[in-house]
């Protein structure tokens, strides 16, 4: 039916047709790609247009002051909070002693840092506080890496204040 050079005309045929499907795909991500933000890629835009979204003083969203843990604490959801551990639960335990891949959590509000008895920590998480203060538990859980760098916790952060002060309450409200 066919020869050899006729089959291998073909096959290279659809291997070259192949390879420029390739290049002419790797050649659009390199000209459209503007990456994912929040993965580490900065993002690349050709051109900004000024929407004069900052106020009179030439102020932007970014320029907004610092909002006050102290008071999204006060009025934090001890409810919600149990529900955003489901969260940490694959790596730690909330009873009291009992370590997972993490921690114990029970009891952890108040408690000095790298103290969970029977549990190997890891990075400089002694060195950036002596004790688990509300404030030092947000801070953690806004970045642990940045944080306390070298930890091997894995979880990446967890970006809303009001999220993170729910779940501090109800880990507070444990041990009471």
């Amino acid at each position: 039916m066919f020869d050899t050079m006729t089959m291998t005309k073909i096959v290279g045929g659809f291997c070259g047709m192949f390879l420029i499907f390739l290049l002419g795909n790797w050649a659009a991500e390199s000209i459209y790609h503007v990456g994912e933000a929040g993965h580490g890629d900065e993002h690349h835009q050709a051109y900004t247009i000024d929407t004069g979204a900052g106020d009179a003083h030439g102020g932007t969203e970014t320029d907004a002051p610092a909002v006050d843990f102290g008071v999204v604490l006060a009025s934090a959801d001890v409810a919600a909070g149990e529900k955003l551990f489901k969260a940490c639960k694959s790596c730690h335990k909330i009873e009291a002693g009992a370590n997972g891949t993490g921690p114990s959590l029970y009891g952890v509000v108040g408690r000095p840092v790298g103290s969970a008895d029977g549990f190997k920590y890891s990075g400089n998480l002694v060195k950036v506080a002596q004790t688990w203060t509300p404030e030092a538990l947000q801070e953690f859980l806004t970045n642990p890496k940045a944080y306390a760098p070298g930890t091997k916790m894995t979880y990446k952060g967890m970006a809303d204040i009001e999220d993170r002060a729910n779940l501090i309450a109800w880990l507070d409200s444990l041990d009471n």
